[in-house]
């Protein structure tokens, strides 16, 4: 089964969509665009009437909104839907969820609980934004953070990780372990800044790995078809 991104002209590189029920790692710079394809990868489940999760550590629910009000692609009524929950991880509900009392939550609790509400309510689609809030829960071993992402592989959804990450060349454990990388790059050239993305890896997938240009249109981000950068 695939599963659409909601993001015109990006299905087409990966062969009609996500595989479904496994984890997919969006890196790039700030700005390029990591967030509102996540907003319309969400927009997209709840208009497909799927059951959806985000869980940020950047944004409150009313800021992401604002972010995203720009756009006409449906972010604000899909997320006052029934159909997505917001989690603001390091607000006080946020500590509540994950059942930490302290400045540093447990991460056992962050891993069973998430992976348990995702599994509990069959939720079919998860935004984590970003692995900067992965890195504050599970600070004390690079093996607590692979178990949490271990488990939310092994769940019932389709999960988009959102990584911070300036240069392309330096993979981190997340890239390995997720079963498809999309990369996002920013350009700077004289008539200003151009976006591009790449998919890097796409397991089991036809893929085309070339860098396409990507632009903010209203309706959110736009692949253009057969435009390669070069």
């Amino acid at each position: 089964m695939r599963v659409s991104s909601g993001v015109n002209g990006f299905d087409r590189l990966i062969d009609g969509g996500f595989p479904s029920n496994r984890l997919y790692v969006l890196s790039g710079p700030p700005g390029s665009g990591k967030t509102t394809f996540s907003a319309q990868f969400m927009a997209a489940g709840a208009a497909a009437g799927e059951t959806s999760l985000y869980v940020s550590m950047h944004e409150t629910r009313d800021g992401i909104i604002a972010d995203m009000a720009a756009f006409d692609f449906g972010f604000e009524d899909a997320i006052e839907s029934d159909s997505i929950t917001f989690l603001d991880a390091l607000s006080s509900e946020g500590r509540r969820f994950f059942g930490g009392p302290g400045e540093k939550m447990d991460r056992t609790n962050v891993t069973n609980r998430l992976a348990g509400f995702i599994n509990s309510r069959d939720i079919d689609r998860v935004v984590i934004d970003s692995t900067m809030l992965l890195r504050y829960l599970f600070d004390d071993s690079d093996t607590t953070l692979m178990r949490f992402l271990t488990a939310i592989k092994r769940t019932s959804a389709t999960t988009l990780l959102i990584s911070e990450m300036t240069d392309p060349t330096a993979y981190a454990d997340e890239h390995y372990l997720a079963h498809g990388v999309v990369f996002f790059h920013n350009y700077l050239e004289d008539d200003g800044m151009r976006r591009g993305i790449q998919v890097i890896k796409m397991r089991g997938t036809d893929t085309d790995t070339e860098i396409h240009t990507l632009s903010f249109t209203s309706g959110g981000l736009e692949i253009t078809a057969g435009k390669p950068v070069r």
